[in-house]
């Protein structure tokens, strides 16, 4: 059995392409947007946080694995617009998209990898709702990707008190990437158990 600590991340990391990247390179929101690095050790910290936490935090095949794997992609709003049609018949554009691939009554097993689906998050979007917000790209970058995170673990907000668990928990994490965060809304999407190819 592996500590919550000793387990490593595989990220399928897609950056948002140039013409998407409209903040001064080494920012914070730059580094976000084109580099893995930077995702790696946040993802890594996040889950080690929430695997720590225990109960419905993360799923128990977290707690035996030795490497947690996903994808987190920045698109623009036309290919986020697409993927929500296509997926959810709601061609229109989102913030977030989560793609789980873990079902929630899947057993523990002896697998050292546990694959937890797709992230996918539209700049020019997170861009207007950090202007709309008042405060950075990088921290709305960071509160989206929480999100869709948190989603990806089994996590829901079909009612007030959830969503309010979730959103103290996306201030949490945050927080622990080193941004002070202020309660934002948030417009989601998700879809459970996507299959077939894109």
């Amino acid at each position: 059995m592996s500590s919550a600590a000793a387990f490593a991340i595989d990220l399928a990391f897609t950056g948002a392409e140039e013409r998407l990247i409209h903040c001064a390179e080494g920012t914070g929101a730059h580094l976000r947007l084109s580099r893995e690095e930077s995702w790696t050790s946040t993802l890594h910290l996040w889950l080690q946080h929430l695997i720590a936490a225990g109960g419905d935090s993360a799923p128990a095949q977290l707690q035996v694995c030795e490497e947690i794997c996903l994808g987190l992609q920045f698109v623009d709003d036309a290919q986020i617009s697409d993927l929500n049609g296509r997926w959810r018949n709601k061609p229109r554009a989102t913030d977030v998209l989560s793609f789980s691939a873990l079902e929630a009554d899947m057993p523990a097993d002896s697998s050292p990898s546990v694959e937890l689906g797709d992230i996918i998050v539209s700049v020019p979007t997170a861009e207007r709702q950090a202007i709309e917000q008042d405060h950075s790209l990088e921290q709305e970058l960071c509160w989206l990707v929480s999100h869709g995170l948190l989603h990806l673990l089994g996590w829901d907000h079909p009612d007030e008190s959830s969503l309010e668990t979730m959103l103290q928990c996306q201030e949490q994490l945050v927080a622990m990437a080193g941004i002070v965060q202020s309660r934002c809304e948030i417009n989601c999407e998700s879809a459970d158990e996507i299959t077939a190819e894109s």
